[in-house]
């Protein structure tokens, strides 16, 4: 996979200036015969893994490749060989994208949450802030971890003993880097103001900046 991965991005290469499909807004789209080798390194790895598009942060990682690449390289163990169970997982990212209200997170994650098979109305009531009220007992471990875990910086011993016992140890640590990685996600989209696809709304209102 890593030679046609290789292939795939010294094809581009000799098509000039045709768009690696990357976005931005503030981080202007790179084109394939603008990568440094770094950057083409970064491209290679990504297009070698579990990922089908460069969708999403990848165009500002180019930025600083070393750092993206091991960065991309957490976010594929995250979203695609992480110990916990896929609808948890995605509850994560949702939280998380909500945290933040990262606009494309939330767009690229919330019809994820539902086909793992959280139920729409969970997915609903975190779009809006609250508390879900109808959440399964497991959803609700990782709702509660989750929300000490930002409101508080920390969590409490009731807490963590329901996550390790509904997870393990490895999940739990799972849960926390799943978090970590959707925060730097989330950021970055952010700090870019990453356009969301012509057809699609934005699901939160705009920030207002304090003066």
């Amino acid at each position: 996979m890593a030679l046609a991965a290789a292939c795939s991005v010294a094809t581009l290469m000799a098509q000039g200036t045709r768009p690696l499909n990357l976005r931005g807004n503030r981080f202007k789209p790179l084109t394939a015969d603008a990568l440094t080798p770094q950057q083409q390194t970064l491209v290679s790895d990504l297009l070698a893994g579990s990922r089908t598009s460069l969708d999403g942060p990848f165009n500002a990682y180019l930025r600083s490749p070393d750092m993206g690449n091991i960065a991309q390289k957490l976010g594929e163990y995250v979203r695609f060989r992480t110990s916990l169970p896929r609808k948890l997982n995605e509850m994560t990212i949702i939280l998380t994208a909500r945290y933040w209200s990262s606009q494309y997170e939330w767009f690229a994650h919330a019809p994820l949450a539902v086909a793992a098979g959280l139920s729409q109305s969970v997915v609903d009531d975190v779009k809006e802030g609250r508390r879900p009220a109808a959440m399964k007992p497991d959803e609700a471990v990782v709702y509660d971890f989750c929300q000490e875990m930002r409101q508080v910086h920390r969590v409490s011993d009731a807490t963590y003993k329901a996550a390790v016992d509904l997870v393990g140890e490895q999940g739990v640590m799972d849960l926390i880097a799943a978090m970590g990685y959707y925060d730097l996600v989330s950021m970055t989209l952010n700090a870019d103001g990453y356009p969301l696809p012509a057809n699609a709304t934005p699901s939160f209102a705009e920030p207002v900046f304090p003066k």
